[in-house]
């Protein structure tokens, strides 16, 4: 090894973040080594689970692959910088300088980069639940101008950073080494990104729980009169579009479910419709979508809180985070593929597909099959004609 322990603790405290002490880089490397694999296996599992089954490529989950890849890539780049580290090549020994400088810039491209993703996925949900038709049919037609933006934007911000400031070595991989470049030029930004997306789902979770209130008024009002069935039933296919996907996208076609055991039996004689009113109960899979959507920007918000923290305080006291700390916020920001395989993957179809495929049971209900309605209807049309007798047709049909 070129340098010994004494010249690396005083390259050390230069750069706040890295440890002073070899026994603890060996730790913290250790530990980022084995956290950056469980990302690893997380982003690994959303790209296989996507190239298997068709359930979880919709125009979505092509969105979540894309930061299942650049996840991926990410805890492959500091398993990487970990191993060198852990093989007695600290990063910062001059052999090494022109690795770390390309570990430090493929940090800064997808560590930013899955800030864009994420941001990406909450807009174009927004959009399309949201029912803004123009631009929601937009963004699926130009699915390449998408996938473009995230790369571009961070690729062009790791070049700047290359130039403008430079990376080296802040422990268990490079990255730039002054906090307060961090602090302004990646945490920032991300908070601002979690406030938007936050936002966002915020509204899409208010406008499910509108539509959901809108329907309850709509089952207990739509059958006090046979005249006045027809228009509410409109009224209510068009509330269902407004919360669902364009065409673009597997749709749930309604947000309510009717009991499986309802059975409805109509007569249609002149253009009216009299029946018994169907039991409509507020779906259980309603009330989960629009709790997963406000998760997602409080589980990043938790992941980021402990990183931003540290870089707050060391860019004001100018003194270096104890060593428990320092590790838990550098983990913090490795664990971000595991945290995208939980958010995108267990609480979405991934998990559901994976259970069918290993369960002899018949396959289980996913997010979007769940929200659509089964309920078994036995329809009698009379017809009556001047030169024909009365006949009945009969007519059961599952919605």
């Amino acid at each position: 090894m070129a340098y010994s322990e004494a010249d690396h603790n005083v390259v050390a405290r230069a750069v706040l973040s890295a440890p002073s002490k070899l026994h603890e880089i060996h730790k913290l490397n250790a530990v980022i080594a084995a956290v950056s694999a469980l990302s690893i296996l997380g982003a690994a599992w959303i790209i296989l689970s996507f190239c298997l089954f068709k359930q979880v490529r919709t125009f979505r989950h092509q969105l979540i692959l894309g930061l299942a890849i650049s996840d991926f890539l990410m805890a492959l780049n500091f398993l990487s910088s970990c191993a060198v580290n852990l093989s007695g090549h600290i990063l910062s020994e001059p052999p090494q300088k022109q690795f770390c400088s390309f570990n430090g810039f493929m940090t800064q491209v997808f560590v930013i980069q899955t800030d864009y993703w994420v941001l990406m996925i909450a807009i174009c949900t927004f959009l399309i639940l949201a029912n803004h038709k123009r631009l929601g049919g937009w963004v699926q037609d130009h699915r390449i101008i998408l996938w473009s933006l995230p790369w571009g934007f961070s690729v062009l911000w790791a070049i700047l950073g290359l130039f403008l400031a430079g990376y080296g070595d802040i422990g268990a991989w490079c990255w730039f080494t002054s906090d307060k470049v961090r602090l302004l030029v990646n945490f920032l930004p991300r908070w601002l990104i979690i406030i938007i997306i936050l936002a966002l789902y915020a509204r899409l979770y208010r406008i499910i729980y509108k539509a959901h209130s809108r329907f309850m008024s709509f089952n207990e009002s739509t059958y006090n009169s046979n005249s006045a069935a027809h228009p509410p039933i409109r009224s209510l296919e068009a509330e269902v579009d407004s919360v669902t996907s364009s065409h673009h996208i597997n749709p749930p076609s309604t947000l309510f479910h009717e009991s499986k055991e309802e059975t409805m039996d109509i007569e249609q004689t002149g253009g009216t419709i009299s029946g018994p009113r169907p039991r409509t109960q507020p779906s259980p899979v309603l009330k989960k979508m629009a709790y997963q959507m406000m998760s997602y920007p409080l589980i990043y918000m938790l992941i980021w809180t402990i990183p931003t923290s540290i870089r707050i305080y060391q860019s004001v006291t100018s003194k270096p985070a104890p060593f428990g700390i320092a590790t838990v916020d550098k983990a913090c920001i490795v664990i971000q593929g595991f945290a995208d395989a939980v958010i995108y993957g267990v609480n979405e179809t991934s998990i559901s597909a994976w259970r069918e495929k290993f369960s002899r049971a018949p396959p289980s209900t996913t997010l979007a099959q769940s929200l659509q309605v089964n309920v078994r209807r036995e329809i009698t049309v009379t017809t009556r004609s001047v030169r024909e007798p009365v006949e009945t047709y009969s007519l059961e049909s599952r919605g």
